[in-house]
Order: C-alpha cells, then sequence, then structure tokens
C-alpha cells in the first residue's frame, strides 16, 4: 500500500517543510505555509530511475542551430509580445485580473489559428460549452476545427488531446485542473505543480503550443508557488484598468523573445481590437493652453509611446505636504520635486503635488523624469506649455539631464504625429539626423528644459 506522508509547502516560494512555521525560510513570508499530503509507493524491482534508458550528453558545436519555427496568431500585437508567434511546443502562462479579458484573448486566437487549419482544443474548467459558445457566438469565433471541452480532470483531458491531436491547447484554468492521485485539492500548491508539469510533458512531448490561464493575487501576482513561472516558457499578464477599454498585455518571461514588449488592445462588445497606433489612443482626450500637462515619449520595448504626464500643485494646510502618483514612480516623483527645490528655487514644502499619467498606462523608465519637472513646475508657476512640445530625458541629483536609449525613434514618433518641437538631453543627439519640419532642443540641466518649455 502507498505510504501517506504530510507535508507543509510554502505558496509563495514552494519551499518544503516536515512542519508548520509561521515564517517560511525561504521566502521570509509569513502565513504561507499550507498543509499537503502525499502518497509514496515505492518503485518495482527492475523500474528504477537508475535502469531507465536516459540522453546521452553531446558537444555543443555538435548540435544543429537554426530558428525556432513560428505559428503567427493573427493578432499583430500577441505576435509581438511572443516575440514574432507561438512556438510550437511552448508552454505559455497567462494571467490578469478576473474579468479582464483574458478567456476573450484567448477564445480570439484560438479562432483564428482554427482559421488557418490548425486544430485547436479549448479546456474550460469554469464555463460550460454552452457559455463557452455564447461568447464564441458574440465574438464571431466560429470554426470546425475549433473543439470545446468542459473538463477538470486531468486523466480525461489527456485522452481528449489524445483524440483531437490539436496544434494549440488552451487550459481556462490550471486552478481547476486535478489529478486524480493527487490527495489535495483542486487549486492547491500540490494539484497546479503537478498538473503544470504533465502538461509541460504534453506540450514539449508533442509539439503542442499550450497557454494554462492562471488566477492572480489580490497583490497582482500569479497564485500559487513561484516555481510555476519557472516552469512554462512564457509569462505574459494582461493589464488594465476597469474604468477604461484598452487592455495592455505584457510579458514578463519569454525565452524565445524580449520581455520589453507590450501588446494594447481596445475591448469592444465584440471582442478585443488591436491598437495599431496607441499614441493617437493616449492623446486623444490631452486639453490644450492649460498648465501642468506635457507629452513625454516613453519606450515600451521597441515601441514609442508617447503619453499625457499631468501635474497639480496647489496649497496644502497640513504641515506634511501630500505626493501623490499614478502610473509613475512615486520614489522618481519625489526626487524631481526635491532637485526643483534645491536647483530650481521652487518651495514645495507647502504645496501638496499630484502627479497622473493620462490613460492609466503605467511608465517605468527614468526618461519621464524631465518631462515631470515640467509638468511640475507648469503648474507651480501656473504657466501653460506649449500644446505641440514633446519632453523626454533622466534628470540627476546635481539638476544634470542625463541621456536616454533609443532617442531618434522617440522624435520619430513625435513628428509623425504632427508635434513640433522635442525637449531632450543633448548628449541624445549624436549620431542621427532629426527628420526635417519638426525641432529639436538639446538641453543639459533642467534649468535649460523648463526654460525652453515655459518661456
Amino acid at each position: 500500500m502507498a505510504k501517506v506522508k504530510v507535508k507543509f509547502v510554502c505558496t509563495e516560494c514552494g519551499t518544503e517543510s516536515p512542519k508548520w512555521m509561521g515564517k517560511c525560510p525561504g521566502c521570509n513570508a509569513w502565513s504561507t505555509m499550507v498543509e499537503e499530503t502525499e502518497s509514496v509507493v515505492k518503485a518495482p524491482v527492475g523500474r528504477t530511475e537508475a535502469n531507465r534508458t536516459k540522453e546521452k550528453a553531446r558537444s555543443i558545436i555538435d548540435i544543429e542551430s537554426g530558428r525556432e519555427p513560428r505559428i503567427l496568431t493573427g493578432l499583430e500585437e500577441l505576435n509581438r509580445v511572443l516575440g514574432g508567434g507561438l512556438v510550437p511546443g511552448s508552454l505559455l502562462l497567462v494571467g490578469g485580473d478576473p474579468g479582464i479579458g483574458k478567456s476573450t484573448l484567448l477564445l480570439q486566437t484560438a479562432s483564428k489559428l482554427a482559421a488557418q487549419g490548425l486544430k485547436v482544443l479549448y479546456v474550460s474548467g469554469e464555463e460550460s460549452v454552452r457559455q463557452t459558445k455564447l461568447r464564441a457566438d458574440r465574438l464571431g469565433a466560429l470554426s470546425d476545427n475549433l473543439f470545446v471541452l468542459c473538463e477538470t480532470n486531468l486523466d480525461h483531458v489527456e485522452e481528449a488531446i489524445a483524440d483531437v491531436g490539436p496544434d494549440f491547447l488552451v487550459i481556462d484554468s490550471i486552478q481547476t485542473v486535478y489529478r486524480p492521485d493527487v490527495q489535495s485539492a483542486p487549486g492547491s500548491v500540490a494539484q497546479v505543480r503537478e498538473c503544470t508539469a504533465h502538461f509541460m510533458r504534453i506540450s514539449k512531448g508533442n509539439g503542442v503550443a499550450t497557454v494554462l490561464v492562471g488566477h492572480v493575487t489580490k497583490e497582482g501576482a500569479i497564485a500559487g508557488p513561484r516555481l510555476l513561472e519557472h516552469m512554462v516558457d512564457c509569462v505574459l499578464y494582461f493589464e488594465g484598468e476597469r474604468h477604461h477599454t484598452y487592455r495592455l498585455l505584457r510579458a514578463v518571461k519569454n525565452r524565445f523573445g524580449s520581455t520589453n514588449e507590450i501588446g494594447i488592445f481596445d475591448m469592444t462588445e465584440d471582442g478585443l481590437r488591436e491598437v495599431a497606433n496607441p499614441s493617437e489612443l493616449f492623446l486623444s482626450e490631452r486639453p490644450t493652453g492649460v498648465s501642468g500637462s506635457t507629452v513625454v515619449a516613453s519606450m515600451e520595448g521597441t515601441r514609442p509611446v508617447l503619453v499625457e504626464l499631468q501635474a497639480l500643485v496647489t496649497p496644502t494646510h497640513f504641515p506634511s505636504p501630500r505626493r501623490m502618483t499614478s502610473g509613475i514612480d512615486n520614489q522618481r516623483v519625489s526626487l524631481v520635486v526635491a532637485v526643483l527645490e534645491k536647483r530650481m528655487g521652487m518651495f514645495f514644502q507647502n504645496q501638496d503635488s499630484y502627479v497622473n499619467v493620462a490613460g492609466g498606462i503605467k511608465l517605468d523608465e527614468p526618461a519621464t523624469d524631465l518631462a515631470a519637472a515640467v509638468s511640475l513646475a507648469s503648474s507651480f508657476k501656473d504657466l501653460p506649455t506649449r500644446p505641440f512640445d514633446v519632453v523626454f530625458g533622466e534628470v540627476g541629483l546635481t539638476g544634470e539631464v542625463r541621456a536616454v536609449s533609443r532617442a531618434e525613434q522617440r522624435v520619430k514618433e513625435a513628428h509623425k504625429l504632427g508635434f513640433k518641437r522635442v525637449i531632450l538631453p543633448e548628449t541624445s543627439m549624436k549620431g542621427w539626423q532629426p527628420p526635417a519640419g519638426i525641432q529639436v532642443i538639446g538641453v543639459r540641466t533642467v534649468a535649460e528644459a523648463l526654460k525652453a518649455a515655459l518661456e
């Protein structure tokens, strides 16, 4: 008979312990150790791991090299994030908040792949086949090569995979699938780990591109141990604000491409629509002739995106002024405020400062420093900025403006959208020529940038 063993596993990092502990010894997280039971079965005589045939090691010189074949999904934004398309045999993990559109994105992708003649199996553990059909009717995602299955038992799912022989497999979601021989509830650490490992063997062994949908915690991370993200080839996060219709698909891990790319979609009644020019979307409601508004050119991977950066500086009656930000790092804004106080003589100690990236997008690169400084100074002095200016650059603690990468691409994007001037670091102007019809102003200090932008 199998021997039942009890252990405690951390839900954050997967550390195992024979006894319960309040603090995980692996990641130092509190109250994350959960009890699990597993059955230990002795291997039959003659069937040990040592007796099994193993692949022999080869010299890396003798291994043939070549580019991985790609399957175009029919969605250019998704292809961009994946690094050029799906790789056969790859295992992907997609996470996001409930109701953000993960199932809609994958059902549209499955439909476009099925329209190319590929066999697609969509396994849903949260919806019935009728509910999936209702969504497919609304999205127009109907094809003879798209097969739908409502099942949570891993053995039955494996039988369906063997019967259909899909080229693309979707598991929605991995937290609902369970292995009958694992003595844990569906969604537990043991079930999620074992089911993911099983799908990884199916994907690698049969060359099936597999997508796993993962639930997220209240902090926004994918539920389950971090080991889950290490097992897959690609981790994608589907993000977006509930009060806005657009959605961002961001890669945080990708073995077959860059992790800096993002895909932008617009949620409509008929499903997700690709946004070919996100700069026009984020600047469509920008006011003109008001103080505190600046357009910044940010890089998302290899794509330049122009967004509006707003600032509001107002007197406060409290001894400690507020520093609130939305869509931009609060620490970098505090750094910019300190530079304006020390180097420019602006008194912010009795002023509340609010900085917001319009549209809800998140910017995390230092090139937004100079635009934040211009917006804060514009609101502080109540002087409007020019409506056809674009600003970008990194600000140092001594008040200098430091160079940023891909300045040429940022300037070309501004020129394409009809902007007349670009204020950027002087050291970023070397090695390229700006396009005709746009003025490029190189600055070395914050004082020079404010003089060019506000006077």
